[in-house]
């Protein structure tokens, strides 16, 4: 093929064999065309599956006394920890899965599976009778809809160019994470209309939109024949001890934002005696800002180097979440939301510059590479290979930092009664966080020439003038 081919795609059905984004003519005549149709269709069926992933958020709010519901605080939280860890787990597999069938039958399958939490849920809600047991294996279900990210975005990465996966993937990944906001504005919507003994109407609001959805991905998305699942680049990765590093700074960030997300309005109703209403009105607002300032993490990122601006947001968390100590001994929910809402948008810069931060370390790494003597196509062509698989491995372990933020609020309440020692051990976790940065990516060791993660500390016009990154 020419670098300026014109050729359109061969198809068969809705399989596309040759797909070529990095030829410019080919992305010029048709290629950006379909791969915008595919993204589109893929940020809808995505935003729908996460908003299903969040159902339980909201659905705990409705779980009350006055609706028939006598189940504890420590109870709702493991209820939402069970959604987060089903979510967390099938990252990986799902990945694996657009590969195996198809970016758009995998979406198909994945989007009409949620039927049936949901549906069920629908069912449930309305029987306060229904044994615990149960209720744990139906959140469990709907955390299939976790899953849907990391497949989504491995499909949609490979529509894009290089030039422009950058741009396609945040809107994907933005496109999913608002739907956590989005289920608790509906949610708010449906208490405020109908009031909370009513609750099971949220569910069966998203039945139709599942099938909307599915009817989307049938109708607009392509199959790529040339999709290959790359499981020995994820045990490579899984080797690497930068993986591990940065698994444990993400779940710093997404695991935060996450975690908090289904846990805020559980807080505000037993910290505050919030009714579902009250806790409704006010507990989409930081998944929504978490999500939309994703990007500026990012720029930020890009301008003052990832490990610089993640070093500093973790400090900010850290700040951030004395804040929160200090309002709940004093009873103050004006002081509790506003330090909420200012975790929840760090959490979402933060975001932004550790994903930032892997692409780059693994550059740095294939320069030292280089400089020892392997070859620079090779030593390209690998350390981009591990990097890919690195990122969505990381997307799966920060999501098991959901898992722990409720888990940790649960044990707090059985053995405190409250959540502040909760707060606290996030506060020390915080703290730890800023450390491994500094330690790791910042440091410069005394006498030494070179640094640990200053390639990818600096900002992209000083890197070639830094160090090495250090093997952890």
């Amino acid at each position: 093929m020419t670098a300026q081919s014109t050729t359109p795609p061969r198809t068969r059905g809705r399989w596309i064999d040759r797909w070529d984004p990095e030829d410019t003519g080919f992305w010029n005549a048709s290629g950006r065309r379909i791969a915008n149709r595919n993204l589109w269709a893929s940020i809808f069926a995505e935003h729908i599956g996460f908003s299903v992933w969040s159902l339980w958020s909201v659905l705990t709010l409705f779980m009350t006394p006055e609706t028939g519901f006598d189940f504890t605080p420590a109870q709702k939280f493991l209820l939402v920890s069970v959604v987060s860890l089903v979510g967390a787990v099938l990252r990986v597999p799902y990945t694996l899965a657009v590969p195996k069938l198809g970016g758009r039958n995998w979406t198909l399958i994945s989007a009409t599976a949620l039927l049936v939490p949901t549906a069920l849920a629908a069912v449930l809600i309305q029987r306060p009778d229904t044994p615990f047991w149960l209720f744990v294996l139906l959140a469990a279900t709907a955390g299939l809809g976790g899953g849907n990210f990391s497949s989504s975005m491995a499909n949609i990465n490979s529509f894009f160019p290089e030039r422009s996966k950058g741009w396609a993937l945040g809107l994907n990944a933005g496109g999913g994470n608002i739907g956590v906001a989005t289920v608790q504005l509906a949610g708010l919507g449906v208490i405020a209309a109908f009031g909370a003994a009513q609750g099971y109407l949220l569910a069966v609001l998203y039945i139709p939109l599942l099938l909307l959805a599915a009817a989307v991905a049938y109708a607009r998305m392509d199959n790529l024949s040339g999709a290959r699942a790359d499981a020995g680049a994820q045990i490579a990765a899984a080797r690497d001890g930068h993986f591990w590093i940065m698994s444990f700074l993400y779940i710093g960030t997404f695991g935060s934002f996450i975690g908090f997300s289904f846990a805020f309005g559980l807080l505000l109703q037993n910290q505050f005696d919030r009714t579902p209403l009250e806790a409704a009105a006010v507990t989409f607002l930081g998944p929504l800002l978490g999500s939309l300032i994703r990007p500026l993490g990012g720029r930020l990122a890009d301008r003052f180097g990832g490990a610089r601006v993640t070093l500093w947001n973790f400090a900010a968390m850290a700040a951030g979440t004395g804040v929160i100590v200090a309002a709940s001994l004093m009873g103050s929910l004006t002081l509790f939301t506003t330090g909420f809402i200012a975790l929840f948008l760090l959490t979402g810069i933060g975001n932004g510059s550790t994903y930032k931060m892997i692409p780059a370390i693994y550059a740095a790494e294939a320069e030292n590479r280089i400089a020892a003597g392997v070859p620079a196509e090779q030593a390209r062509a690998e350390n981009k290979r591990i990097s890919g698989a690195v990122l969505g491995l990381v997307g799966a372990a920060g999501a098991l930092g959901g898992v722990a933020i409720n888990l940790v609020f649960r044990q707090s309440f059985i053995s405190f009664g409250d959540a502040i020692p909760g707060y606290v051990a996030f506060l020390v976790f915080y703290l730890a966080c800023a450390a491994v940065v500094y330690r790791v990516y910042l440091r410069r060791p005394p006498g030494a020439a070179d640094r640990a993660g200053a390639a990818e500390a600096a900002p992209a016009g000083e890197r070639a003038e830094t160090g090495r990154v250090a093997t952890p």
